[in-house]
């Protein structure tokens, strides 16, 4: 898993599939590289446990889904885009987004500047999309770009190139944004997904990079889920520990990699051609080939999965979801 079912024993945080942060691609606009297109998938359409279908409804009403940009190195947010959803009287839901700059961009995002409002969320194969200014925005259920061998991962890492994710969904958030609304150099990108409760905003989960929020917290996993970036170094012993046990490392090389993946931060250059682990992430990017060498120490360098062949040539590129 990329960051799907993240729980506690492979659940959900906060046990709400919506609020489940599956991946967060960032990579410039085909064929218009002065925009950058930012990709938050939450909501698997499957969970790992329990096991079966999820609720339908795409988003949790009221909860806040997040896009954080740091733009001068200090793990800290200075710009955030933030989407709330609500369902109406039909069912249907409808999601607005904000964009927060200066230090309150750090906090939880429920009010800022309206980029769009009452965006709807689609549900059925026609991508919904809206467009206010230089902005575009898609929401809603699509095909999971993700590709793993999720079977093989249980079976001891003995993975045979069956794509768990082939037939699963997502809801997705695309944003389509001009280059200067990032702050037009290298930032670093997280997503972070926040419930309100009767003791004010909680944090569900968040993230940047793929792959190590599933496998790497250990029994830190619902602090790493709550927590900060610029707080990442409190985090390191425990990676350090899980990769010794799972690629066995030497102490102090397993330090010495826990520091290159922490702070859980994409890096993102918009004026370079993205490629994982390298500068942002695309669709096709494979992060399971990256990680696993990694988490192994070299004894388990890929799962035999490739992208998916459904992504669309236009926005929102993710492809319809499946019946």
């Amino acid at each position: 898993m990329s960051h799907h079912s993240s729980g506690p024993n492979f659940g959900f945080p906060r046990g709400d599939a919506r609020l489940d942060l599956t991946d967060f691609y960032a990579f410039p606009k085909p064929a218009d590289p002065g925009k950058s297109i930012l990709v938050f998938n939450v909501h698997p359409s499957v969970g790992l446990n329990p096991p079966g279908p999820t609720t339908k409804e795409p988003f949790a009403p009221g909860a806040l889904y997040e896009i954080k940009i740091d733009t001068d190195g200090d793990a800290i947010a200075d710009i955030s885009y933030s989407v709330r959803f609500w369902s109406c009287d039909d069912g249907k839901q409808i999601g607005t987004l904000c964009r927060v700059q200066g230090a309150a961009a750090a906090r939880p995002c429920d009010e800022g500047e309206i980029i769009v409002k009452e965006a709807p969320v689609s549900t059925g194969q026609e991508a919904l999309v809206t467009k206010t200014g230089d902005c575009r925005l898609f929401v809603g259920w699509r095909s999971d770009p993700f590709f793993f061998d999720a079977n093989g991962l249980f079976n001891k890492m003995q993975f045979t190139g069956d794509d768990f994710f082939a037939d699963k969904n997502v809801c997705s958030i695309v944003l389509e944004l001009p280059n200067s609304a990032l702050g037009n150099k290298e930032v670093g990108l997280w997503a972070r997904t926040l419930e309100k409760t009767g003791e004010g905003w909680i944090q569900a989960e968040r993230g940047g990079r793929p792959m190590q929020a599933v496998f790497l917290p250990g029994e830190q996993r619902e602090a790493y889920l709550n927590g900060a970036p610029v707080d990442d170094d409190r985090f390191i012993g425990v990676f350090a520990h899980e990769l010794e046990h799972t690629g066995g490392y030497t102490p102090q090389d397993a330090m010495a990699v826990a520091r290159k993946l922490l702070p859980d931060i994409l890096s993102y250059d918009p004026h370079r051609p993205a490629s994982f682990p390298h500068n942002g992430r695309t669709l096709t990017d494979d992060a399971v080939d990256v990680f696993l060498p990694i988490l192994t120490n070299g004894k388990v360098t890929g799962d035999m999965v490739g992208p998916h062949s459904d992504l669309l040539d236009e926005f929102p590129y993710l492809g319809p979801p499946h019946d």
